[in-house]
């Protein structure tokens, strides 16, 4: 029988259940993308508090790179702090912070907790050149702090998951212009993870597979989706891409936690980064996105071997209106298979 033809078409989540809608009827030519209107982002550097960190009365950095990708110790480095590539730094108004771990309480019918952790931000020297513009050792720099501070992070004990996110732009939720990721390390586990933890663990259970491993080799075989990959790492944008021209990045070798990647693992993984970011820059003239690291728990009771580490790259493409909010179902106005092929086609 001939499959019928529809103007849309609504398609589920192999991991969460999620259903997503694939607005064919409304799409978009891939290019008209590029053509929407930006918000203006831009803060001088005289008023940066990143510029000069030490100066802004921010705290002691955690961790310097100099601008050759050396670690520099800061009772060393402090007389010469214009010599930096990258810095981590406790953030200076946290939305989390450092206390003693205690146990839910009730208010009420409500159960509350201290907010309990740490807040970072990870900042990179020049004000104006974001993840989209870097070469590949600056990338590498990057994702190696990442890992750095959450090998600190977790040992710490209120801490159950940690968050590492990028913020690109005023609507991406930026609040400086200049380019900085941020680290929450925090005493919960988000439902948003335990949903994909726990429909990950069901899968393996019912066909002793890694539910990612399966949509990799099928994405792969397929290769309608895939923007970019290397002999380590793949990015691609999703079947169930819940935006336009949205990203994820896997590693090929099945690995749950972000933290135990080795060295030739995170320089490949890194690579793949660079490059989905340089064709959204180029492709989509540098819209405001998010990238952020979802990753097993730190500390749990659960081996959580079937799960599959993997950064989620969002640019803002699109809002969400009411049906979004009323229902949860969220709308892509272009079929992931034309967004992958323009992608493709980006040189950067």
């Amino acid at each position: 029988m001939e499959k019928r033809q529809f103007l849309s078409e609504l398609r589920r989540d192999l991991v969460t259940g999620d259903w997503v809608l694939i607005a064919k009827g409304r799409a978009k030519r891939p290019n008209v993308f590029a053509d929407l209107k930006k918000e203006k982002f831009s803060q001088p550097i005289r008023l940066c508090p990143f510029e000069a960190p030490q100066k802004s009365g921010n705290l002691d950095p955690l961790l310097v790179y100099d601008r050759k990708g050396r670690r520099k110790i800061f009772s060393e480095w402090k007389d010469n702090p214009t010599d930096w590539f990258l810095q981590v730094l406790p953030n200076k108004f946290p939305a989390i912070g450092q206390g003693v771990c205690e146990d839910t309480h009730e208010v009420g019918p409500y159960l509350v907790m201290d907010g309990v952790g740490s807040h970072e931000v990870v900042i990179t020297r020049n004000h104006t050149k974001h993840p989209g513009y870097f070469s590949g050792e600056e990338m590498n720099l990057l994702v190696g702090a990442y890992k750095e501070r959450y090998l600190a992070l977790m040992t710490r004990e209120c801490v159950k998951y940690i968050s590492i996110f990028h913020n690109n732009g005023r609507a991406a939720g930026a609040s400086l212009s200049h380019p900085h990721s941020q680290i929450m390390a925090i005493p919960i586990v988000p439902l948003d993870i335990r949903r994909s933890l726990g429909g990950s663990e069901k899968y393996y259970q019912n066909h002793k597979k890694c539910v990612h491993c399966v949509m990799l080799e099928w994405e792969i075989t397929d290769r309608k989706r895939i923007i970019f990959e290397n002999e380590l790492a793949i990015a691609f944008c999703p079947f169930i891409s819940r935006a336009a021209f949205e990203i994820k990045i896997f590693p090929k070798i099945h690995q749950s936690y972000f933290e135990k990647i080795n060295e030739n693992e995170l320089k490949m993984f890194s690579e793949v980064l660079r490059i989905s970011l340089a064709k959204l820059r180029c492709g989509l003239n540098d819209p405001d996105y998010n990238f952020y690291i979802h990753t097993a728990p730190v500390k749990d009771e659960v081996d959580w071997h079937h799960y599959h580490w993997h950064v989620e790259i969002l640019p803002k493409t699109g809002v969400w209106a009411g049906f979004e909010l009323g229902t949860g179902i969220e709308i892509s106005t272009i079929e992931p298979e034309k967004a992958a092929e323009y992608l493709r086609k980006v040189k950067v």
